[in-house]
């Protein structure tokens, strides 16, 4: 009777690999975040989504003939972030340093993609009060949070356990 409610409660124990691979759906997943398996997979996530997104605001500000030389910004990030992904995927330092200030550099910039993409609409004839016609036809206002998403799947990996 000395040791209080914690007598009857069993300790719970951290699932091995083992056990990780035999849960199935949304249990696999916390397993694998709790082991530190997610961590990695997040990681290369990253640099593939990098590289999608990079190439296609490349095909979009070549569209707009790259009249704003910010607009070379994030095509040059993806790559970057690429790496950056990669190297999170092979070495848990790269992880922890290259990784974030990548991904925040990326995010950063999305959110300043926002912004111009606004004042570019803004600049279009008739600006926010013809908006039907300008947000479809000028700059796509909420693409640049893509590109957030994507530097904030490479802050969440760093901030994640890694396996051992």
């Amino acid at each position: 009777m000395g040791r209080g409610l914690e007598s009857g409660i069993r300790r719970r124990t951290r699932p091995t690999r083992i056990a990780v691979r035999e849960l199935r759906g949304i249990d696999r997943f916390v397993g694998d975040v709790r082991t530190g398996r997610f961590e990695r997979s997040l990681s290369g996530l990253t640099a593939v989504g990098a590289l999608v997104t990079a190439a296609e605001i490349y095909f979009e500000h070549d569209k707009a003939s790259f009249g704003n030389r910010l607009m070379w910004l994030p095509v040059v990030l993806g790559p970057i972030g690429a790496v950056a992904g990669i190297a999170g995927v092979a070495s848990r330092t790269a992880a922890k340093t290259a990784l974030p200030v990548t991904s925040a550099a990326i995010v950063a910039n999305g959110l300043q993609g926002v912004y111009l993409h606004a004042r570019g609409i803004a600049q279009k004839p008739g600006g926010w009060r013809n908006i039907p016609y300008n947000l479809e036809m000028g700059p796509p206002l909420l693409a640049p949070l893509l590109v957030t998403v994507v530097g904030g799947m490479g802050l969440l990996a760093a901030v994640l356990r890694r396996e051992r």
